[in-house]
């Protein structure tokens, strides 16, 4: 048993309340159970109980054993003193606070039904990766449907965040946080750690010197990417010439990536690091205030134009310096402007919503994904097999965050479709 468990039968109060009283013989009354705190100190705050005949408000603790007081050492802590009741599963030492004064304590394990203990469990011991497969077909289908939704909205805040973090972090610049979410993004996970240095190794204020220059973006780009010291043709060696010129003026050279560190083994070559980078310039070089046109684009179809700006005529027929391609292609593919669209301008419509508390940021962004296909996976995978299926972009980041946040580490006391199966097989529920 592990304390959640305890937490989740204080919370929802799922247990016998027959003749409810602490171990000193005190009669209790549970007149508000308090706000479960996820920061340091106790783990209900503002409850508001009748022990005896005295009303007192304050904070519940929760552990699976009183000793577990002495073991945390809460009886030096004055954070605890305000503990107005400590609720064990066996109460086997009595606990004091910095005071010495005796806390009293609610002792569960001859209240809660056997059924529910069991029910905990089984789902704690499964050995499905989601482990509350067994009882999946009896949970009602507003229940899945809401935790999905509860899920992807968690799941979009904490996208948010990650972008305001970076947006503080560089003096509350939009611009700077777009940037390097843009250039993360870029890389399409085989590459994104050497784009996401590539943000550091060409700083942004240079790339805008320089934006209205498609040569000297490239430039920029490959020469901090690794890819001009050996020039094997003449537009390669053109590149060069600028960006020696320039990494020489901006000092960049330091910050400079090698070839080695960017991944082309099973690539088509139309996902090559050489032509992404090509598609970056394009992009920087047509959309100059990139932060503003991500919030100003209302359709799909107005983000995929955005992304899809077109390359040089130089990247129109090749994929690397020196090698032609023999399908010859102007701008980006829909699928990975689409996968452009979830992983750029998503999180940047959520960072708007928790930095101004305006739901409509929020609301577009959800919108964004529910038109948007996105192909199966091993997460939507795992819940296909108990027959849900995804139709949109936001069911696929839906069961993703649902995977992630609950089932993989068991946290199914604090998801609605684990609550719903415990509750259904409780009497004290």
């Amino acid at each position: 048993m592990k304390e959640d468990f305890l937490h989740y039968i204080w919370q929802h109060q799922y247990f016998a309340k027959a003749d409810l009283a602490t171990t000193d013989g005190q009669a209790l009354q549970v007149l508000r159970v308090g706000f479960y705190n996820t920061d340091a100190g106790p783990d209900f705050r503002e409850a508001l109980l009748r022990v005896g005949e005295v009303e007192w408000s304050g904070s519940v603790e929760v552990h699976l054993n009183a000793s577990d007081w002495h073991r945390h050492q809460h009886q030096h802590d004055q954070k605890y003193d305000q503990v107005v009741l400590h609720v064990v599963w066996e109460a086997d030492v009595p606990v004091t606070r910095t005071d010495g004064t005796l806390v009293p304590v609610l002792e569960l394990q001859q209240r809660v039904d056997l059924r529910l203990l069991q029910t905990y469990e089984m789902l704690q011991q499964a050995k499905n990766p989601i482990p509350c497969a067994a009882f999946w077909p009896e949970v009602p289908e507003i229940t899945k449907k809401l935790m999905l939704e509860r899920a992807l909205v968690e799941r979009l805040e904490e996208k948010g965040e990650q972008v305001l973090q970076s947006y503080r972090s560089y003096g509350n610049d939009w611009e700077q946080a777009t940037y390097e979410a843009l250039l993360r993004s870029f890389g399409f996970k085989i590459n994104q750690a050497p784009f996401e240095q590539l943000a550091k190794a060409l700083p942004l204020p240079v790339v805008r010197r320089h934006q209205q220059n498609l040569l000297q973006l490239e430039a920029l780009l490959l020469g901090q990417a690794g890819f001009l010291a050996d020039a094997a043709d003449a537009y390669a060696q053109q590149l060069q010439r600028e960006y020696t010129f320039l990494s020489h003026k901006y000092n960049l050279q330091p910050l400079a990536l090698q070839r080695h560190q960017w991944n082309f083994l099973r690539m088509r070559p139309a996902n090559f690091p050489t032509v992404r980078l090509a598609q970056l310039a394009a992009l920087l070089h047509q959309q100059q205030a990139l932060f503003s046109r991500l919030l100003e684009a209302d359709t799909v179809k107005k983000y995929e134009q955005l992304f899809q700006a077109p390359v040089s005529a130089y990247w129109q027929r090749h994929y690397l310096f020196g090698r032609e391609n023999k399908a010859p292609a102007t701008r980006m593919g829909k699928s990975s402007a689409q996968n452009l669209i979830i992983n750029i301008a998503v999180p940047l419509l959520a960072a708007c919503a928790n930095f101004s508390g305006e739901n409509t940021y929020l609301e577009r962004a959800v919108s964004l994904l529910e038109q948007l296909r996105e192909s199966s996976n091993k997460y939507t995978r795992l819940y296909e097999a108990l027959r849900w299926h995804a139709k949109s972009a936001a069911d696929n980041q839906a069961a993703l965050s649902l995977y992630k946040r609950y089932c993989q580490p068991v946290n199914c006391m604090h998801c609605a479709v684990g609550n719903k199966i415990m509750k259904q097989n409780s009497s004290a529920a």
